[in-house]
């Protein structure tokens, strides 16, 4: 059978031992979908695994604000950034909601019926445009740290999937007939419907610290200081200078697509490093083996192609984050 994966083999599930497979069994009972893709993709890396998984679970799982709009900002995030496995995703996360009419006009291109989840798409398609999607948000101000930690998630997962993973979620796509992803979807309503309780991921994690201010004391937060801190620890593969090209090009990012001609990225000859990272950030889908081996050499091994697509990443979550939490989120009538 091929393999899911691009540039990377990850350790078959069955082979997980300790934290990672402690990892597996809760993403198996929570998200109700074994070894998914995205997440076995990370497990070169667990400090990377264990806080994607846990922002994941803890804003758009258990977090607060309802399971359906949060699946609407999940795919306007992966729509907005061209992650076609996540679009596919949550177009059947959405029919496990029961919100299945919902779900057929997103998967058609249409545009939610009802106000509320079409300001919900909307908003969540604007952040990836830095400093577009700030308040008022179309959320109840209890609700943000479920919302922004889902958006963010995604802004990560996203990028990760888009870099290290195929297209496809199913195989020959079948994912993109209507037979086929409504009942998948339904297959999953059981775990989808069935409460969360906040926090179970935590201890799973690696001292987190409290969390940035818009999590308001939410597990959401935790979550997402751990993965800020695994993340960064990809920038130790790069040199000062290749951090700081890393650095400037990110707070210049206006959310745009980079074009595909002229190449806008560093040479893979001069900087293989930089450009990695870069693409991971700004264009994921576009690494190409030749980019992996410029930079890869005998002494990378999968660990640390992972954690420099998490470091250039995380860099675009960042930008995004520092946008979203710019001002303090108002209730919306």
């Amino acid at each position: 059978m091929p393999t899911p994966f691009r540039h990377t083999e990850p350790l078959p599930p069955k082979a997980a031992t300790g934290r990672v497979a402690e990892l597996y069994e809760q993403i198996a009972r929570d998200f109700g979908i074994p070894e998914p893709a995205p997440f076995v993709v990370l497990s070169s890396a667990p400090a990377l695994l264990a806080p994607a998984w846990a922002l994941m679970r803890e804003s758009l799982i258990a977090g607060p604000g309802d399971r359906t709009g949060k699946e609407v900002a999940a795919f306007g995030v992966s729509q907005a950034n061209g992650c076609r496995f996540c679009v596919d995703a949550h177009t059947m996360l959405l029919h496990a909601t029961g919100d299945h009419a919902l779900a057929e006009r997103l998967a058609r291109g249409r545009e939610p019926a009802g106000e509320r989840h079409a300001r919900v798409l909307d908003w969540a398609r604007r952040t990836r445009i830095p400093g577009a999607a700030r308040e008022p948000y179309p959320f109840p101000r209890e609700e943000a740290p479920g919302y922004l930690g889902t958006a963010l998630a995604f802004h990560f997962i996203n990028r990760i999937v888009s870099a290290l993973v195929t297209e496809k979620l199913l195989p020959a796509d079948a994912q993109r007939l209507r037979p086929v992803r409504s009942p998948a979807g339904r297959s999953l309503s059981r775990t989808v419907r069935r409460p969360a309780v906040p926090g179970a991921s935590l201890p799973l994690l690696d001292d987190p610290g409290p969390g940035p201010a818009w999590a308001a004391g939410t597990p959401v937060g935790p979550a997402y200081a751990a993965l800020r801190t695994a993340a960064v620890m990809g920038a130790g593969l790069l040199d000062a200078d290749d951090q700081a090209l890393v650095r400037t090009a990110l707070r210049a990012w206006d959310g745009s697509h980079p074009p595909l001609t002229p190449d806008p990225f560093p040479g893979r000859e001069e900087r293989p490093g930089a450009r990695l990272a870069l693409l991971a950030a700004l264009a994921p889908s576009r690494i190409t083996e030749a980019d992996v081996a410029a930079w890869r050499g005998p002494e990378h091994t999968d660990h640390c192609l992972v954690h420099l697509v998490a470091y250039g990443a995380f860099a675009a979550v960042d930008r995004v984050e520092g946008a979203l939490s710019a001002t303090t989120p108002q209730e919306t009538s």
